[in-house]
């Protein structure tokens, strides 16, 4: 009888690696490590395979020193002369943070704020899953909502009463909480979240919620961000600032001076690990 052909073999898909142990990782490295995530993943999208370490800084906005000691924690990465590959470092980021678990979220709150974090894609691309939506208006209770993105598809949630959120966000096998009510119902949300076993919560309240020492509570005050804005701002060198002519010849319009520093990301570098 013939012999039975093999099936033929599936193409290797590069596999996030387990990084050598390490001392833990600063909580500023570790914020920077998210911002070079969001780089690599537009440079992923322009089918870029290698980044060089200095155009990586670059569009990071940090040294290239900097971003050379940040990704010496995760263990030996780049090829001096050659960069980083693009997938392998994202695969290494992406297991220090934690998402190649992924996570699933529950969003407590569905006013102006709650219902544009509802639309934001961010989160499905990053490996966080929205499964329950949480509120206490009687005309948003009961309703449907479109959740997910046009790359993976759309599903619908059906929003649950905030009393029900302790037995819900265990049933849904949540792990992470986002508040985005008002801030009078802000601590109410936080201690249901942490009586449902979530122990990590991020909230948009200007206050700042109690919670036990287990716990970790990220607070995004929209307008400490603005002020600290301001604070540049006020205290940055003055530059020159396009002048706009009333003529319709582009050719009389000034424009900025481009900053030579600034260069795109690109595929390689001349010397780099």
């Amino acid at each position: 009888m013939p012999k039975a052909e093999s099936p033929p073999a599936t193409p290797s898909i590069p596999k996030a690696e387990s990084p050598p142990a390490t001392p833990s990782i600063p909580k500023a490295t570790v914020t920077r490590l998210a911002d070079y995530l969001r780089v690599l993943a537009a440079v992923a999208e322009r089918r870029v395979l290698v980044v060089s370490s200095e155009d990586l800084a670059v569009a990071s906005g940090v040294g290239s020193a900097t971003l050379r000691k940040d990704l010496s924690f995760l263990g030996p990465m780049g090829v001096r002369g050659v960069g980083y590959d693009v997938a392998r470092l994202r695969a290494r980021i992406e297991l220090a943070l934690g998402l190649d678990r992924g996570h699933r979220v529950v969003l407590v709150g569905l006013g102006n704020l709650g219902s544009a974090l509802i639309g934001y894609e961010g989160f499905a691309r990053r490996g966080f899953t929205l499964v329950g939506l949480f509120d206490v208006a009687p005309d948003v209770v009961g309703t449907t909502v479109s959740v997910g993105t046009a790359t993976d598809g759309y599903r619908d949630l059906t929003v649950r009463h905030a009393r029900d959120l302790v037995s819900a966000a265990a049933e849904l096998g949540a792990t992470v909480g986002v508040v985005a009510t008002p801030d009078a119902a802000a601590q109410s949300a936080v201690d249901a979240l942490v009586d449902a076993g979530i122990d990590c919560i991020l909230s948009f309240a200007s206050i700042d919620p109690v919670t036990p020492p287990h716990v970790d509570l990220r607070r995004v005050d929209l307008a400490v961000e603005l002020q600290i804005l301001s604070f540049a701002n006020a205290h940055k060198a003055q530059r020159p600032r396009p002048v706009r002519s009333t003529c319709r010849d582009a050719a009389t319009v000034t424009a900025t001076p481009v900053d030579p520093g600034r260069v795109p990301v690109g595929a390689h570098s001349r010397t780099d690990r």
